[in-house]
């Protein structure tokens, strides 16, 4: 309990003072943001501050912190300390300036701000890869969060798409993210995502006080078990792949420009991009300890540990049973609201490379048909075999902590055009390098390197970045 404690202390504490650093390096003006200046009814509408906290918050925390910590905790209690410590220094880091770098140029999305800092190669290599992880990720949520509602409230335990409830749930599902993507952000997100953002923090909070009253079994953290995951799987990098959304994730920089045009003022900057980022931390440490709990006690049977539904088991145990829907229809409510604003991202990012306004709604279905008819193909393929899941999970997680390196450079070059401390951005960066790299040489999805090997190519390619944005740095 001492580790788990601790780590919600550095959390706290973590965004008090250095959140405060960073946003005295930036320093946000009174200039006219985007929300005003660009104001078009759609995807420019000026919003409060707490709205878009709550907005943001849902938009980023899709099963990530959820399906990350019940995996994660699996390495044992250090989890409790490199989860608030990577959101800190690197997530919410990444989460302050993409949004931030996105108010000071219209909005732009992260490719946008790819080509300003890194150039048109950059921007070519992450327009594709942008567009693939968002399409992964938003069909992945369409069956994740299907998949708990019909067990859930069904009884369903498999997940056929021949089941005619399994279909017609992910087919409302999708058309869901269909009409959210469509509609003008303040009409159904700026309405019902600040009291869905509420139910996730009571979700989160019921599972915290089922810790107090019926009390939970946590190691804490020592030399002997910094690493003690069941299949052997090596700390590094694998520990830093699994826990994205709640340590670091480059999909928040999608969401982050998404809210970037509907801040009011800068100055509010802080609190939505990194405070929520803290927020998402904190939910993910929580779900961590429920899930080594469940796990030490062996109420988790073999064949379902590290997945999703290891969530009912969680919201069972220790929450009331006539209050336990709500814990998993609060984790539900995740996936689709992260999902929905997925696809409204790949919107956006579409029609900024391509040119084309979105005021007009035919504009916006011409984007957003064929984005749906790829979901389509990549979903029904995913339900084919039991592995489908897995690897595209597996995708999901490379192109997702690879999409941060960029935007973590994007602000480094800035931050050193503006002669102010550029390493509170390089160094995670140049981390990631490092982690993603010994990542996908080493997994069987990429080249299948042996792990020493597969991190001598991270290290090399780390000091190529290294040298290729202090080249920029000088040309500029």
């Amino acid at each position: 309990m001492a580790t788990f404690i601790f780590g919600i202390l550095i959390l706290v504490f973590g965004y008090i003072f250095y959140s405060k650093y960073v946003d005295k390096i930036f320093e946000p003006t009174e200039n006219e943001t985007p929300a005003h200046s660009i104001q078009d009814g759609i995807d420019y509408v000026p919003m409060s501050k707490n709205r878009n906290a709550l907005i943001h918050l849902l938009n980023i925390a899709g099963m990530g912190p959820i399906i990350g910590a019940i995996q994660g905790i699996l390495f044992g209690p250090i989890a409790f300390i490199l989860i608030p410590l990577g959101c800190i220094f690197a997530g919410g880091v990444h989460d302050y300036f993409a949004g931030m770098l996105s108010i000071r140029n219209k909005g732009a999305q992260i490719t946008g701000l790819i080509q300003k800092y890194l150039g048109n190669n950059a921007f070519k290599i992450f327009m594709a890869i942008v567009s693939i992880m968002l399409l992964l990720l938003a069909t992945v949520f369409v069956y994740t969060a299907g998949d708990l509602f019909v067990e859930r409230f069904f009884g369903i335990k498999e997940f056929s798409i021949s089941n005619p409830t399994v279909l017609w749930t992910y087919i409302t599902i999708l058309l869901y993210f269909i009409i959210a993507t469509l509609f003008p952000i303040d009409k159904i997100i700026g309405k019902f995502y600040p009291v869905l953002g509420a139910m996730l923090i009571l979700g989160t909070g019921m599972i915290l006080a089922g810790f107090i009253i019926k009390g939970v079994n946590l190691q804490n953290f020592h030399l002997t078990n910094y690493n003690i995951h069941p299949k052997n799987l090596p700390l590094i990098p694998m520990f830093f792949m699994t826990v994205s959304c709640g340590l670091l994730s480059g999909f928040h920089s999608t969401q982050a420009t998404i809210i970037s045009r509907t801040v009011d003022k800068e100055k509010d900057g802080r609190r939505i991009f990194y405070g929520m980022m803290c927020v998402e931390s904190l939910i993910a440490i929580i779900w961590a300890a429920a899930a080594m709990d469940v796990y030490s006690l062996n109420q988790v049977p073999q064949n379902i540990i590290g997945t999703v539904n290891v969530v009912n088991i969680i919201a069972n145990k220790f929450v009331p049973l006539n209050l336990a829907f709500l814990v998993t229809l609060a984790i539900i409510i995740l996936p689709i609201t992260s999902g929905d604003t997925a696809l409204r991202g790949l919107r956006i990012t579409i029609a900024e490379a391509v040119g084309l306004e979105q005021k007009k709604i035919i504009n916006r279905l011409f984007i957003v048909i064929p984005i749906v008819i790829s979901v389509l193909l990549i979903l029904f393929w995913a339900k084919t075999s039991s592995d489908s899941f897995s690897v595209i999970w597996r995708y999901f997680t490379f192109f997702n902590q690879l999409i941060a390196i960029p935007v973590l450079l994007c602000a480094t070059i800035f931050l050193a055009k503006q002669g102010k401390n550029y390493l509170i951005t390089f160094i995670p960066a140049l981390f990631y390098v490092f982690i993603t790299m010994s990542f996908i040489f080493s997994e069987k999805i990429g080249f299948n390197l042996p792990l020493l090997t597969a991190e001598i190519v991270g290290i090399v390619l780390t000091v190529l970045t290294f040298l290729y944005v202090k080249k920029i740095m000088k040309n500029n």
